[in-house]
């Protein structure tokens, strides 16, 4: 069984919302000032600034100001503890389902 990671819980929490998750795929392309990113979206800027600030937390996006101007761009480490823990799981599962698949086989060829 794979170690529980807090860590985890904050990514996971970030990913659930569509508009962050939309955030990233935004600075997926590049670096995107605060502005840029709340061109495409339907909300108020200090709403897009608490989404991102939650990014922040979870360790997927990282922020710098110069001046007046906040540019964010993507930290992708929690993003590959994420994808590690995920891929953890999947082979887990892979490994029982070709187990199963195996016994059915076995099963199949008996009954023959």
């Amino acid at each position: 069984m794979t170690k529980y990671e807090p860590d985890l819980d904050r990514t996971f929490f970030a990913l659930a919302d569509p508009t962050r998750r939309a955030i990233i795929g935004l600075l997926c392309a590049g670096p995107k000032t605060v502005s840029d990113l709340a061109e495409p979206f339907d909300i108020a800027l200090p709403s897009l600034l608490k989404h991102v600030q939650l990014l922040e937390k979870a360790g997927i996006v990282t922020s710098e100001k110069r001046g007046r101007v906040r540019t964010c761009s993507v930290d992708t480490d929690a993003l590959r503890a994420t994808d590690r823990w995920l891929q953890a799981h999947i082979t887990e599962w892979e490994t029982r389902l070709e187990r199963m698949e195996a016994h059915i086989q076995r099963m199949k060829e008996n009954e023959q």
